[in-house]
């Protein structure tokens, strides 16, 4: 059987907005959710979800009342489609910025301030060609449309299309700053934390640590509700002597070291996440990627 040539391969290729459309909508699993994404009207979306069905010859979605849902073949063609996309998107930012060229790492603020910043210069060293720019926020990545190499998250680690290497674990305990602990005569017992002030006491780890440590977790709810959003800035509240933090002791270690925080016990409570690196299963072997992959992970095996 004769090979095909590229002409003739792409002819063979449905519209790429159909695809595109299609894509959106089997993400979101919603024509209008897409249809917003892409600046289109809902039935502008299902007419290009339309013709990819005629050229495929069967149903993508089955339309229920209030939802829709991927058919056998929408669940076949829905990877591949993605993993197109971040194929494009990978070869896009290759040829944009080089085979080195900027390294985005999207990462939490406190693992970009309490480890990342602390490390980062080894891998300039070791890598001077490699431009690293640091975007630090919460929210999920969208590797497929947003400028961004790799990502560090805490989580379970069971994401889709993404290769995904534990760091460390993301368990938690209390710290304080040793003049705090001294104001009432030292932190002997878990009891004793009932007699400070609790930063973000809403935060689901003291409830967990307080049911560890037999302490009651109602008394949580009588706290102020103050919360800063990230171990950082609760940390520096904690080192000023304004209460006691949550932390993760991973990425206060320097902290502890010189003294700045004390860890008043050693029960450490453990929700089942981790710190994870995570970037797309289609761009593992893009150099820039691969040589901050294998940097990190051996820079946390050293410690």
């Amino acid at each position: 059987m004769p090979e095909l040539n590229s002409r003739q391969l792409v002819s063979q290729l449905p519209p790429l907005q159909a695809i595109r459309v299609f894509e959106a909508v089997a993400r979101h699993l919603s024509f209008t959710k897409a249809a917003q994404e892409l600046g289109m009207t809902q039935a502008a979306a299902s007419y290009q979800i339309k013709l990819l069905e005629e050229r495929i010859g069967a149903p993508l979605f089955l339309r229920q009342p209030k939802q829709i849902v991927l058919t056998e073949p929408g669940q076949r063609l829905a990877p591949a489609v993605s993993e197109a996309f971040a194929l494009l998107s990978g070869a896009y930012a290759a040829a944009r910025t080089g085979a080195d060229g900027v390294l985005c790492v999207s990462t939490l603020l406190t693992f970009a301030s309490n480890w990342l910043a602390q490390h980062l210069g080894s891998f300039q060293v070791a890598h001077p060609s490699v431009a690293v720019r640091v975007d630090t926020s919460n929210r999920v990545v969208d590797f497929a449309r947003e400028d961004i190499d790799i990502a560090i998250r805490s989580g379970g680690g069971n994401w889709p299309g993404v290769e995904t290497h534990m760091l460390f674990r993301a368990d938690f305990t209390p710290v304080l700053s040793p003049k705090l602990a001294a104001s009432i005569g030292g932190v002997s017992e878990p009891a004793d934390l009932l007699r400070l002030p609790i930063l973000d006491p809403g935060d689901i780890w003291w409830r967990d640590w307080f049911a560890a440590a037999g302490l009651p977790v109602e008394e949580l709810a009588k706290r102020p509700g103050t919360s800063m959003g990230a171990q950082a800035y609760e940390a520096n509240a904690a080192i000023a002597g304004h209460g006691v933090a949550i932390v993760t002791k991973a990425l206060f270690k320097t902290e502890l070291a010189d003294g700045r925080l004390i860890q008043p016990f050693d029960l450490v409570g453990d929700d089942g996440h981790a710190y994870w690196l995570v970037y797309p299963t289609a761009r593992r072997n893009v150099p820039k990627i691969r040589a901050f992959r294998d940097w990190i992970l051996s820079e946390i095996a050293c410690q």
